[in-house]
């Protein structure tokens, strides 16, 4: 519930000079309180509006030219790999907390879900998608996600990928003309579903995501406002990606830093492909993603990055999920991050 805030009463001229600022767009602040009386809101409250302005305290007002109206998410699952529950896709290696692999599905979509409705919230004309495309689990997995979607307040749903899909279009050897494993061949099938979904599903943004990636509750909300935001200061389409992942901080690289909604981000050159970006975006480098989902490359984001180089890719400081690989992974969980919480608050699905 929210608190009146009481405050002295004003003059009549300084409610007419508020009342006049306010109907010419300026925002005005009493420093010795922070109180915003054309908003009637404290400075530490949330003062942007989506698709209108974003507002931080002190650098002011962006206005919104680049809104968004569609946001379209595609969950890649991948709980078959059950039988070799522990194990990282073609890696000889144990996940943080080492639960079975439908686990830290369950509590990904979990979170995603939850962020979605508290987004809601406030982008409540957004419309969302929500789109699990999921490799062959068995029917009680299935059940569970459905169970976690059914609590969505917007579109949800799952979408069985065939095994013999793409297979004239999927290199079964990779850039090395080495062999690879049916698992490596199942995720690039996955990634290319997911990728062709933009073209049929999607109207505006595409958020692509692994299932292995545990959001806070304001991770959506976040990323929304700072796309609109960012990409009205800079006029361009962007990437962005929710993890601050820790080779961050293994290389001195420069990156230039941007003030988002409530979080700083940074210019990054590589991301593994979980990211958001725009159906416009997809479009344009179709056929390095296209590339990416069917042939192998070392590493497997390889044409990803190769766009970063061209366009903005920027992740959070500190991070808005956590990435569950092993514990020392360089692109795992963040740092400075309350790891266990986030991975205990989303147990309740």
């Amino acid at each position: 519930m929210k608190k009146n805030i009481n405050f002295k009463k004003t003059s009549f001229f300084k409610r007419i000079f508020v009342q006049f600022c306010r109907k010419i767009g300026y925002e005005i602040i009493d420093q010795s309180n922070f109180y915003i009386p054309t908003q009637n809101k404290l400075a530490t409250e949330n003062l942007s509006s989506p698709g209108l302005s974003s507002i931080s305290i002190p650098l002011g007002k962006t206005k919104i030219k680049r809104k968004i109206s569609d946001l379209t998410i595609i969950i890649r699952s991948y709980t078959s790999t059950e039988n070799k529950s522990k194990i990282l896709l073609d890696q000889n290696k144990k996940r943080i907390f080492e639960f079975p692999k439908i686990e830290y599905t369950l509590r990904s979509i979990n979170s995603i879900v939850n962020s979605c409705n508290d987004a809601l919230k406030i982008f409540n004309n957004l419309k969302i998608n929500l789109i699990v495309t999921d490799d062959h689990s068995v029917e009680g997995n299935l059940l569970k996600i459905k169970k976690i979607l059914d609590k969505a307040n917007f579109a949800s749903s799952i979408l069985k990928i065939k095994k013999d899909e793409f297979l004239d279009e999927i290199k079964n050897k990779d850039e090395n003309n080495n062999p690879i494993s049916e698992n490596m061949i199942s995720n690039m099938r996955n990634i290319y579903k997911s990728v062709n979904l933009t073209k049929d599903v999607a109207d505006d943004l595409v958020y692509f995501l692994e299932d292995d990636y545990i959001h806070e509750i304001n991770a959506i909300t976040e990323m929304l406002f700072t796309y609109e935001k960012i990409a009205s200061q800079l006029d361009r389409e962007l990437f962005l990606c929710p993890a601050d992942y820790p080779y961050l901080y293994s290389n001195v690289d420069n990156s230039k830093i941007f003030i988002g909604h409530k979080r700083h981000w940074r210019t990054t050159k590589e991301t593994l492909i979980t990211f958001l970006t725009s159906k416009k975006m997809v479009l344009k480098y179709w056929e390095d993603f296209k590339s990416m989902s069917t042939l192998r490359h070392h590493p497997m984001e390889k044409k990803l990055h190769h766009i970063y180089e061209k366009e903005y890719c920027l992740s959070p400081i500190p991070s808005l999920a956590m990435h569950c690989t092993y514990i020392n992974s360089v692109y795992g969980i963040p740092p400075i991050f309350e790891w266990k919480k986030i991975w205990d608050e989303n147990s309740n699905y």
